[in-house]
């Protein structure tokens, strides 16, 4: 069952679409379940919600997969740039930005772990601790996913961090990880493609700059005992086509 409702996201004071799934068994019992945030929200479940018009499919996947889990998909702002600086934990620099980005993506997290999941836990039936807590996303909404688990580990001990756009903010990011007090029970899942992969060497897909990147990545998370998967997928590019083929991958590393 997927349903939609909207919450006020007080840092921009509007309303964002919710689009959480629910497993079926969830009306058949008093059972708990744990739950995965989820960014990008709109293009997780229903192609003709999804911007380009292709979803990654999760609905069909949930629905067969062998854990009953409650997702809960966010949907960004869609005037302007305000994707952009929501799903942007620090301040970005450089011609694809249009000059300068500031970032709101903190404030974005805060609101999730301070606002939207007590909401959840108020009226779902969920396991609310970290243990059964995850969070996700894809190209801006990785990057996100990755801070979340990084920055507000006491909430989310699991993170997809798919074809995350991490290259403008290494330095930042880096910075975070390292400062931060990880519990080591922590999942990261990291992917880019090798279609999407900046100045790729066609000798070796493990050599491009987006690859060294997130090999960079994850070693910085290792060395904070995070339980880490880097995947690089051969022929995969920056769409919904290409990370719903990595679902099973990332669901099952995080939750098994």
């Amino acid at each position: 069952m997927i349903i939609k409702r909207d919450i006020n996201f007080t840092p921009a004071n509007r309303n964002r679409r919710l689009h959480i799934y629910l497993p079926d068994s969830y009306s058949e019992g008093h059972e708990l379940y744990p739950v995965m945030y989820f960014f990008d929200g709109h293009n997780l479940f229903s192609n003709e919600d999804a911007t380009f018009g292709k979803s990654w499919g999760f609905k069909e996947f949930l629905d067969n997969w062998d854990i009953d889990l409650i997702m809960v998909g966010i949907e960004c702002g869609h005037e302007g740039n305000e994707r952009l600086a929501e799903y942007c934990p620090y301040t970005f620099q450089g011609k694809f930005w249009g000059g300068t980005l500031n970032g709101t993506g903190h404030r974005t997290l805060q609101w999730v772990v301070s606002e939207l999941k007590p909401v959840i836990d108020r009226d779902y039936r969920t396991l609310p601790h970290r243990e059964s807590t995850g969070i996700g996303g894809s190209s801006m909404g990785g990057l996100m996913a990755l801070c979340g688990a990084v920055c507000y580990n006491d909430w989310f001990s699991k993170a997809a961090c798919v074809s995350s756009t991490i290259s403008p903010c290494m330095v930042p990011l880096r910075k975070d990880i390292k400062k931060a007090h990880i519990q080591e029970d922590t999942r990261a899942y990291l992917s880019f493609g090798t279609e999407e992969a900046f100045r790729p060497d066609p000798a070796d897909p493990m050599k491009s700059r987006t690859a060294l990147q997130n090999l960079t990545i994850q070693d910085d998370l290792r060395r904070k005992n995070v339980a880490t998967d880097l995947f690089c997928q051969i022929g995969g590019g920056h769409n919904e086509a290409s990370w719903e083929k990595q679902i099973p991958r990332f669901m099952d590393f995080l939750w098994k």
